[in-house]
């Protein structure tokens, strides 16, 4: 076999495979960047609570969730940010859960809706 049509063979294998690598790296690419944002909402909600439970202020814990995830784009808005009481009494227990649609860098999969959850005991 000659050495030019060894050559014909390697360009056809590279455009067979050069579009699953493509998308592989994509795919690592949006993943990462969707872990990342649901670390950023878990960590929002966790700061959230916890101004809730010691200053009983949903106006506090709002700030204090989109101060926890600047990073976003677009930002948190109040509409992302819900609590399961309006008060937050002493022993009972609160949750924050912050939503968040996440808009795909390619378009190809998405807007993705992410939550992150964070739970404490008010007034401890």
């Amino acid at each position: 076999m000659s050495r030019k049509s060894e050559r014909g063979a390697v360009a056809v294998e590279f455009a067979i495979l050069a579009p699953v690598l493509v998308m592989i790296l994509l795919g690592i690419m949006e993943f990462g960047r969707a872990y990342n944002v649901q670390s950023t909402l878990t960590n929002s909600a966790r700061e959230s609570v916890r101004s809730m439970a010691i200053n009983n202020s949903q106006a506090t814990a709002r700030t204090a969730a989109k101060t926890a995830a600047t990073q976003l784009s677009p930002a948190l808005s109040d509409g992302n940010i819900t609590f399961s009481a309006t008060d937050c009494t002493a022993g009972t227990q609160m949750t924050v859960t912050v939503s968040y649609n996440l808009s795909t860098l390619t378009g190809i999969a998405g807007p993705l809706a992410m939550t992150g959850k964070g739970t404490m005991l008010c007034g401890g």
